[in-house]
């Protein structure tokens, strides 16, 4: 029903990924698999409501909490997720690390530390290191290490991605009961960045933290998350969060519309919200089973290097490979795709773990095709030295 294979020219559009790849490669024409949003464009359903939206021509100030923005956000969770949303216990902020930023302010002292998985998405870091706390990391799926990391005295909060950026892990419902057990036992907060829930592939389910955590006064938990990154709109801005404590909820609320001065979200982020979250499902499951397509292809393309043993993510369209039984230098291998194969695809040193790289294959196959391959010929020319 739905056309992902169709091509659309990004380029002059001030995108992140296909016009600032100079920013970070040092070269302006390399074909980019880098920063995680789509090359789709957005549902027809999302775009049909911002094209009536515009034509209505007035966009003056607006409340986040007067139209059906939270009705339609009560209604996602309850389709998708089996999950009841008090609409009271919603926030609205410009993006997910802008909630982040506010909630570390709230609950962390500059010196504190907070325990996230490794390897770890570089918004955590550059948000947690810039606020001047210590970034404190723990191995996917090593709870001896996140239990002692979570003990220290000035451990105060737990950030999880769920499901996890970049190796797309999609936590267990027993995995996040022992997290919210720990992080209880030891007086740290937990903040679970759920922006990648959506995107998860068939026979996973993913848990939200609302179904895990205590509601109430004293708990300091909060969902974070937004539908910018499932539906593809993440320049119009807009994520939303559940706080569990009321006291602390009403503070952010506070922070966010006086500190901050952001008491009026972006209209159109609110109508493609609403129009993704009641009319949106049918794109996001083909969506889903394009991307999964994909990743079989690059299963296949990367089943002929040897000692990589490669498995498509529980989640995401970002493929986490681990090249290190090919004993090639990283910073080797980038030179090679950055000066031969002209090709920008992420190292993994820019998540706290070298020897990786992370393709981003959420767009056309045809464009998946391309890069995957040049990565199989880049690394089989230097193995071969």
């Amino acid at each position: 029903m739905y056309d992902f294979d169709r091509e659309i020219d990004r380029h002059g559009t001030w995108s992140v990924q296909w016009d600032g790849t100079a920013d970070r490669f040092g070269v302006s024409d390399l074909l980019p698999f880098t920063i995680s949003d789509m090359d789709f464009a957005s549902p027809p359903e999302v775009l049909a409501a911002l094209r009536e939206r515009v034509d209505h021509g007035v966009f003056g100030y607006t409340d986040w909490r007067l139209g059906e923005f939270r009705e339609a956000i009560g209604h996602w969770y309850a389709s998708r997720y089996a999950a009841e949303i008090d609409p009271g216990t919603l926030v609205y902020a410009p993006s997910v690390l802008s909630q982040l930023s506010q909630l570390l302010q709230m609950w962390t002292a500059p010196g504190d530390g907070v325990v996230v998985h490794t390897p770890t998405y570089d918004g955590f870091r550059k948000a947690v290191t810039g606020l001047g706390r210590e970034l404190r990391g723990v191995p996917v799926g090593d709870l001896e290490a996140l239990e002692r990391e979570l003990a220290r005295p000035d451990s105060r909060m737990l950030l999880l991605c769920s499901p996890h950026n970049p190796t797309g892990r999609v936590w267990t419902e027993e995995e996040l009961r022992v997290f919210a057990e720990l992080a209880q036992r030891h007086g740290a907060a937990v903040v679970s960045d759920e922006i990648h829930a959506d995107l998860t592939t068939d026979g996973q389910r993913h848990i939200p933290w609302t179904r895990i955590a205590e509601p109430g006064r004293g708990h300091r938990w909060a969902l974070v998350t937004s539908g910018t990154k499932a539906f593809n709109f993440p320049a119009l801005s807009g994520s939303y969060g559940m706080i569990g404590d009321p006291d602390e909820r009403q503070a952010f609320v506070r922070r966010m519309e006086t500190g901050e001065g952001l008491a009026s979200p972006a209209v159109l982020s609110l109508t493609a919200h609403i129009a993704a979250y009641r009319h949106g499902a049918a794109w996001l499951d083909e969506l889903r089973a394009y991307v999964a397509g994909t990743m079989g292809l690059l299963r296949e393309r990367l089943a002929g290097l040897p000692g990589v043993d490669w498995t498509p993510p529980q989640a995401g369209y970002l493929a986490w490979i681990d090249l290190r039984p090919l004993g090639i230098e990283e910073s080797r291998l980038q030179e090679e795709l950055v000066a031969v194969e002209k090709v920008a695809i992420m190292p993994g040193g820019v998540y706290g773990t070298p020897g990786f790289v992370r393709l981003n294959v959420g767009c056309p196959r045809s464009k998946a095709e391309r890069g995957v391959d040049a990565l199989v010929r880049a690394a089989e020319r230097l193995r071969r030295g």
